[in-house]
């Protein structure tokens, strides 16, 4: 097997460019997913807070924030150990123009669904606060799965196909740990975020990076979770449901126009030659 060779595109340099293998890539969502779920529950307990539906500022940080923030730090921490700042931030695989109906659909159903009113009975810290909790979600979980595993993927030779989705499965089956606190009620949220985890894909290859599906992920748990804080889902949250619906049946009916049209795509300069044995 050859040395993975780093071309002149890429920002790092040889010495630390580093190949992940898939079992590697698998391995470090499990620890991700510990350090997520167990230091949530070792600073969460004693309080009788729901799934991702903080009351207050002290439930939040206990339950979402300082445990995100962690998983936020091990994250980057191989990325740049890795030394893939570039194919993770940068997607030179560009899909059809007409996807970015994706980020607008779901960006039209964000300012539908959140819940201002409840926001502002809790007031402008706990929303400041649930802002950053969120943006670092999305800034965690895509950088993880659309921006480690996406590479981790296309450097191990997936075909974009597969890329596609077996970062998305993986994604949702990460969230079937909410089956530990939430029960069976759970596997609703794995096949929506299943889905989610596809818009998130195309997103990140229709806007050539991973700053806008940071951005949009963060905003729709936003949006969701405001509605939450009360202790209950409101009826409008449906508008959400009803947006994941009509992309998804969208992009099975297109899903033959969805690469580019004018052939194959080449290969991210960034990660080409990784996967040469």
């Amino acid at each position: 097997m050859s040395t993975p060779t780093v071309p002149p595109s890429t920002d790092a340099t040889p010495g630390h460019v580093r190949h992940l293998g898939i079992a590697a890539f698998v391995g470090l969502v499990i620890v991700y997913l510990i350090i997520l779920q167990g230091l949530g529950k070792f600073l969460g307990r004693g309080l009788d807070t729901d799934y991702a539906a903080p009351s207050t500022i002290n439930e939040m940080w206990r339950t979402m924030t300082v445990p995100v923030a962690v998983s936020v730090v091990l994250v980057y921490a191989v990325v740049a150990w890795l030394g893939w700042w570039r194919p993770v931030w940068v997607d030179d695989r560009p899909v059809q123009r007409w996807l970015i109906v994706v980020p607008i659909l779901m960006i039209v159903s964000i300012l539908a669904v959140t819940d201002y009113a409840g926001l502002a009975d809790h007031g402008l810290a706990f929303t400041l606060m649930l802002l950053l909790t969120c943006l670092l979600v999305g800034l965690g979980e895509e950088t993880m799965f659309r921006g480690i595993g996406v590479t981790c993927m296309r450097t191990n030779g997936f075909s974009e196909a597969k890329v596609a989705l077996w970062s998305t499965v993986i994604f949702g089956v990460a969230h079937a740990t909410n089956l530990l606190s939430e029960g069976v009620s759970a596997f609703a949220q794995v096949f929506a975020t299943i889905i989610a985890g596809y818009f998130f894909y195309i997103i990140r290859r229709r806007t050539s990076g991973l700053l806008v599906p940071v951005l949009v992920h963060a905003l729709w748990d936003f949006s969701l979770i405001s509605g939450l804080t009360s202790g209950a889902l409101r009826p409008i949250s449906g508008i959400a449901m009803l947006t994941m619906a009509v992309l998804a049946i969208t992009l099975v009916v297109r899903r033959r126009h969805i690469e580019p049209s004018t052939g194959t795509p080449a290969a991210d300069p960034a990660t080409r030659g990784a996967t040469e044995n």
